[in-house]
């Protein structure tokens, strides 16, 4: 069966929050010809196991495992590569993002003014629901790499995307790359457009980010984003006659 819309979930030790999250991704999309693909990152716990345990009762669910950890940006691109779809919805795997806002990322794309975006961010702005300090982690980053990259989206971080597929895979590779898509899809051309979404409290597991990976190794990529924009040439348009 075709699918429309192939929705990309990186995990990497998240045994208790994949099943609700399989199960929330279902209900949202349940009116869509969809696939939702999990990769499990070299998890060291019982995600992998709970999924498999999974795809009797959700025959959308596709799950890919990684043989050793290679983060989340790796973990986004293998599913990328395997899905069917030609539209790519990523959420982290967390339970943080909520399935639902979705489709209101489907009905952006949707409207004629947004005819030609390639990439919808999702902006958890006004309802960001982290503690205090996590929240000034991520408006420090985003103001970094805002006045630096000025891509014009308020908040980079959020997992919750939609993005066309063809349009990522031309784009370049490296580790933390999902950090930058809005200035690596305007790097080709593409337009990108931020569309509030909300946000829930983690209520399982641990977070596998701090202040260091979240700011200070990510100015090393910013500088590598920079240096990717100034030496980008645009390809010559080619028609076949």
């Amino acid at each position: 069966m075709s699918v429309s819309l192939s929705v990309v979930v990186p995990v990497c030790n998240e045994a208790e929050n994949v099943e609700p999250l399989a199960r929330e991704i279902d209900v949202a999309l349940a009116h869509l010809p969809y696939e939702m693909i999990f990769i499990d990152d070299g998890s060291t716990d019982d995600t992998a196991k709970i999924l498999l345990g999974l795809k009797a009762s959700l025959p959308a669910l596709r799950v890919l495992r990684h043989s050793f950890r290679s983060g989340q940006s790796a973990a986004v691109a293998s599913g990328v590569r395997a899905a069917r779809a030609p539209w790519i919805a990523t959420l982290d795997g967390d339970g943080q993002n909520d399935p639902a806002d979705i489709p209101k990322l489907l009905a952006a794309r949707e409207l004629p003014e947004n005819r030609g975006v390639q990439l919808f961010m999702g902006n958890r702005k006004a309802s960001r629901r982290d503690t205090a300090f996590r929240k000034l982690q991520s408006s420090i980053a985003n103001g970094v790499r805002s006045s630096l990259l000025g891509d014009g989206t308020p908040d980079t971080g959020c997992g919750i995307k939609l993005f066309l597929r063809e349009a990522f895979l031309e784009l370049p590779r490296f580790d933390h790359m999902h950090r930058f898509l809005p200035a690596l899809f305007q790097r080709h051309g593409a337009r990108v457009i931020s569309v509030p979404v909300g946000h829930r409290p983690r209520t399982r597991g641990t977070s596998k980010y701090g202040m260091l990976n979240r700011l200070w190794v990510g100015i090393v990529d910013i500088a590598g984003v920079m240096w990717l924009r100034r030496r980008y040439k645009p390809g010559l348009l080619v028609r076949e006659e």
